[in-house]
């Protein structure tokens, strides 16, 4: 199934400048909302990208007659299948009517509900107008191409049919990052639960157990042992004077005063 758009604008510039602007197909991304990029392989090849409600979309398009200040007509030979025409009409005043048709077959789910809702319609009627205001608001076009293609041929307006190569050809197609990213997210997500359940399952049917700790409360802070006491019948080092306490931290008494545990003499000094 095909759908056909047709639109026309009047612009306010010589129909020389507005073809000349035309011509020009890598600059449409300045004013053409779906589309991306253009880019011209030859006099007579274009490779497009382009981005409408989410899917992204490459082909590439022969121009079969381009007309200087008429026509320009192309069809797909890969890629999205899509065919048309753009003319241009001198009205007089310093005005030019600019016609568009176009013919394309939508492919896959979101192209083809996009389809119903208009959506590549009312994106071609936007750019139109954002045409219009752009060569309108420049005194001169930003490039020109005077040759021609296929003068004479009649090739008329391109439909679908003229496209016929590129049918079938959805290694191009495809939705946008942003769509793609969403989805890996989702599927990552869905991914990470269902990994989770599993672990908690495993852990379920190892039958772990902890055993409870007793809450001993906060350690105490360390408290020094308390040092021996001895008997103050010892004999008091010269000049020490006197003590009144009852016993005396043998931590003061030098190590050759003390006796041994076990009551015994010590061994005496070698000489």
């Amino acid at each position: 199934m095909t759908t056909n758009v047709e639109k026309s604008l009047l612009v306010n510039v010589p129909v020389s400048r507005a073809y000349n602007q035309w011509t020009q197909f890598e600059d449409f991304p300045q004013f053409m909302g779906g589309v991306k990029s253009v880019t011209q392989l030859s006099d007579d090849r274009l490779e497009w990208v382009a981005e409408i409600a989410g899917v992204r979309r490459q082909w590439q398009a022969k121009i079969l007659e381009q007309v200087p200040d008429r026509k320009v007509a192309w069809a797909a030979t890969e890629g999205a299948t899509n065919a048309g025409a753009v003319t241009f009409e001198d009205v007089g005043g310093g005005q030019t009517r600019v016609n568009l048709s176009l013919e394309y077959e939508p492919e896959g789910l979101i192209e083809k509900v996009g389809d119903k809702l208009n959506i590549v319609e009312n994106q071609a009627e936007a750019d139109l107008e954002r045409f219009k205001a752009f060569i309108e608001s420049e005194r001169y076009a930003t490039g020109a191409w005077r040759g021609s293609v296929n003068e004479g041929a009649g090739a008329g307006t391109p439909t679908a049919d003229d496209a016929a190569a590129s049918r079938g050809d959805k290694g191009k197609a495809g939705v946008s990052s942003k769509v793609v990213a969403g989805a890996a997210a989702g599927a990552a997500a869905v991914a990470g639960v269902a990994a989770a359940a599993a672990a908690k399952k495993g852990s379920d049917d190892d039958e772990t157990f902890e055993t409870e700790r007793m809450d001993v409360g906060t350690p105490l802070a360390a408290v020094p042992e308390p040092a021996t006491a001895v008997p103050t019948d010892v004999d008091t080092p010269p000049g020490t004077g006197a003590t009144t306490d009852a016993y005396r931290n043998a931590a003061d008494v030098p190590v050759e005063e003390r006796s041994p545990r076990d009551g015994s003499i010590g061994e005496p000094e070698r000489g």
